[in-house]
């Protein structure tokens, strides 16, 4: 088991090899959440808990975690209780296709996710099942997703997700047809003459058209460095 700190004196995570480890698209989505007013939220597929920890180690908010292995969950639940937040966020082993039976309809402000990012039978997985689930949508899909979402955020509340490029397309054909409108968009770039690896999406339940597209999250400077930005988000100095 090992263990890491989020940031310098931040929360502290227990990772194992069974659990999807945390990386830097669960942190970048944490953070571009972390402005909302939101008095409650719910992680689809929450891993070993960084976005809920983080969320609610930084706001004034109350966090449930979901997920359908009961490594992940049992994980995040150790890592709740391992950085005092116990009262602020429950965790449930489920299946989000099941959602309905799990969480009263339209009970969060936020639903936020960091998805299985590449389609069943695409080559893009893992040797193991557990890591495989949280990669590719061997069981669920990401309409299965946005529809959990959509019935869980009250009219007007938020869907937000990190995703890949590739399939933004085929996200915000998804996310429309089920009722959440795209309304935020930013691009997450390696260097500024990079080409984007990650996109972080903002969406409202019941929302009118019109999307912003905020200037590109560059992660590192041309010489190698950390970004200004990526400093801030991690609190390096």
């Amino acid at each position: 088991m090992q263990k890491d700190e989020l940031w310098s004196g931040g929360p502290v995570v227990l990772q194992s090899d069974n659990v999807f480890k945390l990386g830097s698209d669960s942190v970048l989505l944490a953070d571009f959440v972390r402005e909302l007013r939101v008095e409650r939220a719910l992680d689809l597929g929450c891993g070993c808990g960084v976005i809920a920890i983080s969320l609610a180690y930084q706001k004034d908010i109350t966090m449930d975690a979901l997920d359908i292995s009961e490594a992940a969950a049992d994980l995040t639940r150790r890592n709740v209780a391992l950085n005092g937040l116990d009262g602020r966020v429950t965790v449930t082993c489920g299946d989000l296709r099941r959602h309905r039976e799990l969480f009263q309809a339209g009970a969060y402000d936020l639903v936020v996710t960091n998805p299985p990012y590449f389609p069943g039978g695409s080559g893009k997985s893992a040797k193991t099942e557990a890591i495989a689930l949280a990669r590719d949508e061997r069981e669920c899909t990401l309409a299965d997703i946005v529809e959990a979402a959509a019935y869980l955020t009250r009219w007007g509340g938020s869907f937000a997700l990190v995703y890949r490029p590739e399939r933004l397309s085929e996200l915000f054909c998804t996310m429309t047809a089920a009722g959440i409108e795209p309304k935020r968009l930013r691009m997450v770039q390696y260097k500024a003459y990079s080409a984007p690896n990650m996109v972080l999406v903002e969406g409202r339940r019941g929302g009118r058209p019109g999307l912003k597209i905020e200037p590109p999250l560059i992660m590192a400077y041309l010489n190698g460095t950390d970004s200004k930005e990526i400093k801030r988000i991690y609190h390096r100095k």
